[in-house]
This record gives C-alpha cells, structure tokens and sequence, in this order.
C-alpha cells in the first residue's frame, strides 16, 4: 500500500457549537478502503472560519489551526511508514494509536528490551549470575542492527510486531549474519521472552511469534564412548600443557562437574565420610543448587597430582575456557576421536558413559548433576547401544525358559 492510501480529513462537530461560537474539531483517517476510524483533535475552532475541512482566510488563527492540522496529517503519514515498513497489514486504528500517543502504541520494542536488560544487570549478584546478561545484551545488538538495515529505523512499537517480523528477523540471522541454527534459537528466544513479558504488562495481547518454529541444530553426539576415553587416556601426547588439560577434562568426565565449579573447587568442598569415600559437597556456580558427589578412583588420582599447583587454595590448576577448547580440539585429532570435543563434553560424558550406561538410576544422576528438574538430565543423557545390548542380554537370561509355545 502507498502512503497516498493514508488519508486525513476534518470536520466539526456542530451539533456541539459553544456559545463563543466554536466547535469540537474532529478527523477521520483512513488507510486504503476499509480501514478507517476517527478520533478528536482536542481543539475548538471557530465556525466562522470553517470550509472545506480546513481554516478560511489569512488571520493569524486561521494559519496556526491549518498548521496544526498539516502537521497532524504529515505525523500519520509518518507512522503509517513506520508501521508499514515491519508489517504488511496496518490499520487506521493502529496508527491513531501512535498518533495520539497512547501507552499501548507508543511503548517500542528495543526501548523496552533495554529497560528490560537495565533492571537485569541490577539483578546480578543478586539473583543473577553474572555473565548471564550477556546474551540479552547480544539479541538486542543482532535487532538494533537488524532494524537499522532492513528498514532504516531506530526503533519500531509493539503493535508493529507480527508473525512477518520474526520470520524476516529470522531470515536476516541466517543469511545476513550467517549464523548458525542453535545461535538462531538462542538469540531469537530471548526475543520471545522479552514479547512475553511485554504481553504479561498488558503492552500487547497478541504473540507475533505464534505458530514460528525456528530450525533447530541437528543434535549430535556430545558424550565420549569408553573406547573414546580409553584413547583418550593411553594416547601420548605432545606437551605438559595438553596433559593437564586432558587430565582436567578427565576428572570433569567422572565427576560431571562443569567448568565453573572446577574453578572454584577447593578443600572446603571436600568431605571423607565413615566410610572412607571421598565427597565433594559444593553448590552449583550457575544455579546455587546443592550437590554431592562421591570421587572415584580416576579423579581422586588427578586431584593427588595436581595437589599445591593452583593459586589461592584451588585444588585445579585452570586455564580459560576458551585455552581448554582450544586445546581439546588439538588432543581429539592426537587421540583419534573423529567428533567436536569441548569442555562441557565432560558433563554430557558423565551423565551417559559413567554414570547411567552403568545402571546408575536418573534421579541419582541428577542430584549429582546439581539438577533441579530430571527433565534437564534427560537432556544430558542419552542411551548407548551398548547399554541397550547389555540391557536385552540380561533380560534374555531372566525370562529364558519362562515362555513356551503350545505344540
């Protein structure tokens, strides 16, 4: 639709002629055929100057009232664009909205989300992590870009937000930035929950991302087998740096503990109990939930070696994140290991090879995960086929003769 589409007229409303002999002046605006609405333009305006929808004469009344009627005119033009640029349907009522300034129409979207990771940011240390406002701050940097170059504007409101604006978002990730689908998810997921918390406040009451699906990542395999591992410990390596950091990655391998809680680790979270079974009893960096874990032979081992080599009481000597993902990219191809392997790959391999492949029940596995919910484990462990093989082998032995066929 042009914007020649988007008309105003005025006129007044004389049956309420006051006794100074003015009227309430109104408007009727229009967009294409079928979309039209009217509103008061909150002024009075002599009767005696009136014709043909505007001010007669050259009185310096008559100039100010066709001024303002002319900038009113030219102001709905301009948020029509607005709204049209991000939306293919825009209506008469949607644009008196924002003409009118009413708080439905004038509240904007990347206003709002900043407000929205502002109060977020005060949050940290105190029920937030810190870090975690970084991927808010990064969403909001992808749409601010995404609205500067796909329609040369520097903000839009809620009520230009439908379901086209977020497949073309979508779309503007994919091709434009050339990222990759799970970034797509999270990056447009943090969208979501900002609409979700405008729709909560009552800004707007329909969810532009109603029936969107983003593509997801193909999963893939994030757990090491036993075969994987057993490379992974007999394989020589090249240099001291590669077998610390095999060795950090090991013991996050039989104690799931992800990379954040290694770092911190220290004696204060280990406990022996009667029974002479070394724990560590900590709470989790990310969430501050409690868990337990009991230490295996292999990680107890690497604790021993690396014992006084870390500063300020820590029990592991840790580089960044980033060296250790670095390096465990090099240690793979060493090792044979044909698959992505980062840090976090320890926790997955924890959850699956170590612990549930061995019969190990899920609600046990949890709690040593320091999970909340089960279902967050689940997404952690995944069957293997030799655990099933295991599985069906022993079943077949337990129901072995138990059913005969009638001859």
């Amino acid at each position: 639709m042009k914007q020649e589409d988007v008309k105003v007229s005025f006129y007044l409303k004389k049956n309420e002629t006051k006794e100074d002999g003015k009227c309430p002046l109104m408007a009727t605006l229009s967009v294409g055929r079928f979309s039209e609405t009217t509103f008061s333009v909150k002024m009075n305006v002599p009767v005696s100057l009136w014709a043909s929808g505007r001010a007669t004469g050259k009185s310096h009344t008559a100039v100010e009232i066709n001024q303002q009627l002319d900038g009113i005119r030219a102001a709905a033009i301009s948020h029509y664009k607005e709204l049209s640029a991000v939306k293919e349907k825009v209506t008469a009522e949607e644009v008196k909205n924002l003409l009118l300034g009413m708080a439905h129409g004038q509240e904007t979207l990347l206003a709002y989300f900043r407000t929205h990771n502002e109060n977020f940011d005060k949050r940290i240390g105190v029920n937030r992590k810190k870090g975690s406002e970084k991927g808010y701050w990064h969403a909001l940097s992808h749409l601010t870009k995404f609205l500067e170059v796909k329609y040369k504007l520097s903000d839009i409101p809620f009520s230009a937000l439908d379901r086209s604006f977020i497949d073309k978002f979508d779309l503007y990730l994919k091709i434009d930035c050339g990222l990759a689908p799970g970034t797509i998810v999270l990056l447009t997921t943090r969208l979501n929950t900002i609409i979700g918390n405008a729709i909560v406040e009552g800004i707007i009451t329909k969810h532009p991302f109603a029936g969107y699906e983003p593509e997801r990542p193909k999963r893939q395999q994030k757990y090491l087998t036993r075969k994987e591992l057993e490379q992974l410990m007999t394989t020589p390596l090249k240099s001291p740096k590669q077998y610390l950091i095999r060795d950090l990655f090991l013991f996050s391998c039989y104690t799931g503990m992800p990379y954040s809680d290694m770092k911190k680790l220290s004696n204060e979270d280990i406990s022996i109990a009667e029974d002479n079974v070394t724990w560590i009893k900590t709470s989790r960096e990310k969430t501050g939930i409690d868990y337990d874990i009991p230490l295996l032979e292999l990680p107890l081992k690497i604790l021993e070696q690396y014992q006084g080599t870390a500063p300020n009481g820590r029990l592991l000597p840790m580089y960044a994140n980033s060296d250790l993902n670095k390096e465990l990219k090099k240690i793979a191809r060493i090792c044979g290991i044909n698959r992505r392997l980062t840090f976090h790959s320890g926790r997955h391999t924890y959850a699956t090879e170590i612990t549930l492949s061995q019969g190990v029940p899920i609600e046990t596995v949890s709690r040593m995960l320091g999970h909340s919910q089960i279902k967050t484990t689940q997404i952690y462990a995944k069957i293997t086929n030799d655990k099933i093989d295991e599985d069906m082998k022993e079943l077949e032995k337990r129901i072995a003769g138990k059913f005969k066929f009638a001859i």
